[in-house]
C-alpha cells in the first residue's frame, strides 16, 4: 500500500504524493535539476549537500543503479522530489531499483508530485526552503517552524567558518602505469570521483587534503598544481580557506578552481560572490568562451555566482553563461590560475568542456620547464 507525503515550502505552499524512501521528515534548500540522464551522479554528488533534489525530468529510475555510476559512496542530498520514479529497471548493470537504492542510502523522497507546477515556483520566487514529511511524520505548522529553524541555524553556520574536519586520511590516485608526472594537491571541499579520475588518466598523482590546510603544509607535499575542487554551500563562509589561497598566490604553483572553488578562488583575489535567485542546476547549460566565441553545453550546480562588478584588474573573464551572462570562468594575467563555474568533468553531462584539464596540466608543465631552465 502507497503511503502518503507531503512537500512543504517555506512560503507555505504544500505539495501532496507518495513516499518513495524511508519514514521521517528532512528539510533542505530546493534546487531544480534539468539533467534528462545521468540521475545516479547527481544524487551521490557531494555537491548538493543540504539541498533537496527536484527532477524536473518527469520519469527517472528506469536503468536501475550500479556501483559504477556512483560520483561518491553515498547520497549527500537531503531529500529527493520527483514526478514519478520506475518501479522496474532495465539495464545489464543495474543491481538494484532507483526506490531501493534510495532507501538503503536511508533518504527520505517524495514523488508524484507536479514538479513543473514547483519549478515555476523557484523561477519565480527564487531558491526557496522545504520539507518533506512521510505519512506519521504530517504536520505542516511544525514544518515551516522547522524550515525557519534550519533556514536561521544555516546562517549562523554560514558566518562561523569551514566545519572542522575530524578524522583526515591522505588519499592517494595513480594511473594504471604508475606515472607519477605531475602531483596535484586538491583542497577538498567535496571533490567528485570523476575529476579524480580524469587527473589520474592524465598521468597525475593525486594527494586530497582538507579544505582547511595550510599552505606550508601544502607545500611541504611538493605540488605541481593546486585543483580547488566542487563542494556545497556559500563560498563566502570558507574563510579560513580563502585566507590560504591568498597565501598560496604568492608561489607560482598553477591553481585550477572548479564551482566552489573557482568562487574561493574568486574571493582570494578581491572579488565579490552575490546569492542567484533560483541557481543553475543541470547539464544542459550552454557556455561561451569569450575569445574563441565557441559555445560548449556544460553541467551546471551552483547557488552563487561571481559579481561582474567587482572584477578586478588582474583577473580576465574568459567564460560567460549563454542563459544569463553570469561568470563561468576567469583567469589571472600574472599567474598561471584559471577556474571554471560548471563542471568540467562533466558527469552527468556532454563532455565539451573537459578540456580544461588539458589546460591544467599544460599550466603545471610550463612552471616545471621553468624551474628547470632556472637551475
Amino acid at each position: 500500500m502507497k503511503k502518503i507525503a507531503h512537500l512543504i515550502l517555506e512560503n507555505g505552499t504544500v505539495f501532496q504524493g507518495i513516499s518513495v524512501g524511508i519514514e521521517g521528515e528532512t528539510i533542505g534548500e530546493i534546487v531544480f535539476n534539468t539533467a534528462l540522464t545521468g540521475y545516479q551522479e547527481i544524487l551521490t554528488d557531494p555537491s548538493y549537500l543540504g539541498q533537496i533534489i527536484s527532477f524536473t525530468n518527469p520519469h527517472i529510475g528506469n536503468v536501475g543503479t550500479n556501483k559504477l555510476d556512483e560520483e561518491s559512496k553515498k547520497i549527500h542530498a537531503n531529500g529527493i522530489i520527483t514526478r514519478s520514479i520506475s518501479p522496474l529497471d532495465s539495464n545489464y548493470r543495474s543491481t538494484q531499483n532507483l526506490s531501493q537504492y534510495i532507501k538503503k542510502n536511508h533518504i527520505i523522497a517524495i514523488s508524484n508530485i507536479d514538479t513543473r507546477k514547483l519549478t515555476h515556483i523557484l523561477r519565480n520566487t527564487g531558491s526557496l526552503y522545504g520539507c518533506i514529511q512521510s505519512e506519521k511524520y504530517i504536520n505542516i505548522k511544525n514544518a515551516i517552524q522547522k524550515i525557519n529553524n534550519y533556514k536561521n541555524k544555516k546562517k549562523i553556520i554560514t558566518f562561523t567558518g569551514v566545519n572542522k574536519i575530524k578524522k583526515w586520511n591522505p588519499v592517494q590516485f595513480t594511473d594504471t602505469n604508475n606515472k607519477k608526472r605531475f602531483h596535484v594537491i586538491v583542497y577538498d571541499f567535496g571533490v567528485k570521483t570523476s575529476i579524480l579520475k580524469i587527473l589520474q588518466n592524465k598521468g597525475c598523482q593525486i594527494t586530497l587534503i582538507p579544505s582547511n590546510t595550510s599552505v606550508k603544509k601544502l607545500l611541504s607535499l611538493q605540488p605541481s598544481g593546486v585543483l580547488l575542487s566542487n563542494g556545497p554551500g556559500d563560498p563566502r563562509s570558507y574563510s579560513i580557506s580563502i585566507k590560504n589561497i591568498e597565501k598560496l598566490l604568492n608561489f607560482s604553483i598553477p591553481i585550477f578552481g572548479i564551482c566552489l572553488g573557482h568562487q574561493i578562488l574568486a574571493l582570494s583575489l578581491g572579488a565579490k560572490i552575490i546569492k542567484m535567485k533560483f541557481g543553475h542546476h543541470g547539464s544542459n547549460h550552454p557556455v561561451q568562451n569569450i575569445s574563441t566565441k565557441r559555445v560548449f553545453i556544460t553541467t551546471q550546480n551552483h547557488n552563487f555566482t561571481i559579481d561582474k562588478k567587482s572584477i578586478k584588474n588582474n583577473m580576465i573573464i574568459t567564460h560567460i553563461s549563454l542563459f544569463d551572462q553570469t561568470v563561468q570562468g576567469i583567469k589571472l594575467k600574472n599567474h598561471p590560475s584559471f577556474s571554471f563555474q560548471g563542471h568540467p568533468e562533466s558527469n552527468p553531462g556532454t563532455h565539451d568542456i573537459q578540456k580544461l584539464f588539458d589546460i591544467f596540466i599544460k599550466n603545471m608543465h610550463n612552471k616545471e620547464i621553468s624551474n628547470a631552465q632556472k637551475k
